[in-house]
């Protein structure tokens, strides 16, 4: 992904809410099931990881991207973004 890509896909996140919540129980193989799904169906996702969480949101968007065989966009704060090619072109976001 090149940063024109990567910045253009951060821009559309800004106005997303997160759809996803991560917690205590960080990781589970439901959460990342449910995240692949979504990945399949929107392409672009948020997540918020909350307070009781004691993993580094980082490291979670790395281990969800190779789980999911997604991308990460980029992880502020408690926040991340998700991105995986679809292959519905009805859906499909076209980067630059």
């Amino acid at each position: 992904m090149t940063s024109k890509q990567r910045a253009y896909l951060k821009g559309l996140a800004m106005t997303m809410e997160p759809i996803f919540q991560i917690g205590k129980s960080s990781l589970t193989p439901e959460n990342t099931a449910a995240v692949a799904e979504a990945l399949e169906a929107r392409e672009l996702i948020k997540i918020s990881v909350l307070q009781n969480c004691m993993d580094d949101p980082k490291e979670i968007a790395a281990v969800l991207a190779e789980r999911t065989r997604s991308q990460v966009v980029q992880v502020i704060g408690k926040k991340i973004v998700l991105y995986k090619e679809g292959k519905d072109n009805k859906k499909k976001i076209f980067l630059p």
